[in-house]
């Protein structure tokens, strides 16, 4: 190199020649953001990636899936169950925060999440929306090389959807879908000859005087002329055909061939409020015929729906805002929740017909899951919240890696953390980033699931306040707990994770052993990560005589040295 060309090269230059020379792996690094050096990755494959499909409903109780479960039996959901055939079945899996937007941020960053609290109730200054500065795992796929796209919910604000998925997205950030100013909806719906929807009978519970309306779950849709409203016309379905038509774009497109598919599918359903379209007046009777309520519904009709002794008051608050006083609308309830469920599958299996029509779902990755789970009436309450209890915590988890998997049930525990790892090593990336969750790739193929560190579970701020943190438990005999520390109660809780209507083993003599058990290992795993310091300091304040004396001071000033 000559005087002149040194002296003519930026100095930007220079020193990436000089981290080049100092690091070996410099040279097979990409970036998020070329132009600054935001989000480095790695290529770790060789040949062209698979195509990725991931499917999402929102609020899935394990009632309506898990093979333990009773219901599940009762409820046809057939798409979902072919891909549980054609894949692995992770039958332990878990969210971080059981409410929406914590828990899709949690899943598409790959890390616990800041946000405790979605948006329509959070107070100001308590953070929503996924920051601008957040990397979430689509826009590796992005970067290298994927064409993104993506159809539905979003709930973590709009702007990391545009970086991963382009311009021309709309996620719509809310919890409730946008039937009535979706204006691509509506024209699609207008095509149809379908007019608006309006409830035919509308699911309504009580206040607490029992008498006056209060929270509104839905319940049957007709067209607002009062005529029949057909499936074709119902928004899961009009999702599920707006990722067909994309589909169909991107192969049409003379590039495709060159580059994979990556496309997200975000069904708002089985979430209330419901919207049960026409078609499903004989599968409503068959389910009327056979519903029960939960033994812990029973029992809090017993009380006259007053809190049970070792009960947080977190949860009489949710009994009071459900106010579901009346057995029969808890019928109603959860009959409703099973349809829109069924509608669920039937929208996901235009999606899955559409992929082996066009040749492309054996050799395809495809996920199914969800946000966070359901309490489907248990303990007088429906929906989810700031509670730890595991049928909220409870997700659908179904993985169909190209090719089919060996094994077709993992029993160990997983977490929505561990979907972009698996997904990103499925395409060859891996990020320089930190992340919590861990690749599933390794457990498709017969191995067990290893972590450092427990499974975490957190609380934050919804119709009430209650910034819970917890973690699961498994013990030499088979046993699988749940652990709860609520920062709003003096009352903790603990769970048998195999019960189908769990009750709180906290108080009892025979739990104590693995209750101790459980609150050294959650004391242990809040002290290790600076992100817990919060949780931590009244946790060894509220628990001092569960945990080992230490000295440590808490005050967090620093000291001369």
């Amino acid at each position: 190199m000559n005087r002149r060309h040194f002296l003519g090269m930026a100095p930007g230059a220079l020193l990436a020649g000089s981290i080049a020379a100092q690091t070996p792996e410099a040279n097979d690094r990409s970036y998020i953001q070329p132009r600054t050096g935001v989000g480095p990755f790695h290529r770790t494959g060789t040949g062209k990636a698979p195509n990725i499909f991931l499917i999402t409903a929102d609020m899935v109780s394990p009632d309506l899936y898990h093979p333990d479960r009773p219901l599940s039996k009762h409820v046809k959901i057939p798409n979902i169950r072919s891909l549980m055939a054609d894949g692995t079945f992770f039958s332990n899996a878990f969210c971080t925060v059981p409410l929406c937007a914590p828990s899709r941020a949690s899943y598409l960053t790959g890390r616990y999440s800041y946000i405790q609290g979605n948006g329509e109730r959070a107070p100001e200054g308590l953070e929503t929306q996924l920051r601008a500065t957040d990397t979430i795992f689509p826009e590796y796929l992005k970067a290298s090389g994927y064409l993104t796209r993506q159809s539905g919910k979003g709930h973590v604000g709009t702007q990391k959807f545009l970086d991963a998925f382009g311009e021309n997205d709309q996620p719509w950030d809310r919890w409730s879908p946008p039937v009535f100013d979706d204006e691509g909806f509506l024209a699609y719906q207008r095509s149809l000859g379908v007019k608006p929807q309006k409830y035919s009978r509308e699911i309504v519970f009580r206040m607490q005087d029992r008498k006056t309306p209060g929270n509104s779950t839905g319940g049957w849709i007709v067209q607002e002329d009062g005529k029949p409203f057909p499936f074709e016309a119902h928004y899961s379905c009009y999702l599920a055909k707006r990722s067909v038509e994309t589909l169909r774009s991107l192969l049409e497109t003379e590039n495709t061939g060159k580059h994979p598919i990556y496309h997200q599918l975000d069904i708002f359903d089985p979430h209330q409020p419901f919207s049960i379209p026409a078609g499903y007046e004989e599968r409503e009777k068959e389910l009327r015929s056979s519903m029960a309520l939960p033994v812990s519904y029973e029992a809090s009709r017993e009380r006259d729906f007053k809190k049970a002794e070792n009960e947080p008051e977190i949860l009489d608050v949710y009994r009071k805002y459900w106010g579901i006083y009346d057995p029969q609308t808890l019928i109603d309830y959860r009959v409703a929740y099973i349809l829109q469920m069924e509608v669920v599958d039937r929208a996901i299996g235009i999606f899955l017909d559409e992929l082996r029509k066009q040749g492309l779902y054996e050799e395809s990755l495809v996920i199914f899951t969800s946000d966070h789970g359901e309490m489907n009436g248990r303990r007088a309450m429906v929906d989810k919240g700031v509670y730890l209890y595991p049928d909220v915590l409870r997700v659908p988890f179904v993985v169909k890696p190209r090719g089919g998997s060996q094994k077709k049930v993992v029993s160990d525990s997983i977490s929505l953390l561990d979907l972009s790892q698996t997904i990103l090593d499925t395409a060859g990336i891996r990020p320089e980033a930190k992340f919590d969750g861990i690749s599933l790739l390794p457990a498709l193929a017969g191995r067990p699931v290893t972590r450092h560190g427990s499974l975490l579970f957190f609380g934050g701020w919804h119709v009430g306040v209650n910034f819970a943190c917890g973690l699961q438990h498994r013990t030499p005999d088979g046993g699988h707990f749940l652990y709860a520390y609520n920062a709003s109660s003096p009352n903790d809780e603990m769970y048998d994770m195999h019960s189908d209507d769990a009750v709180n083993l906290i108080d009892d003599p025979k739990y104590a052993p693995v209750r101790e058990q459980m609150i050294l290992a959650l004391g242990e795993e809040l002290q290790r990560d600076p992100r817990w310091i919060g949780f931590w300091a009244e946790f060894r304040v509220a628990r001092y005589n569960s945990l080992p004396r230490t000295n440590g001071d808490m005050q967090l000033f620093t000291k001369p040295a």
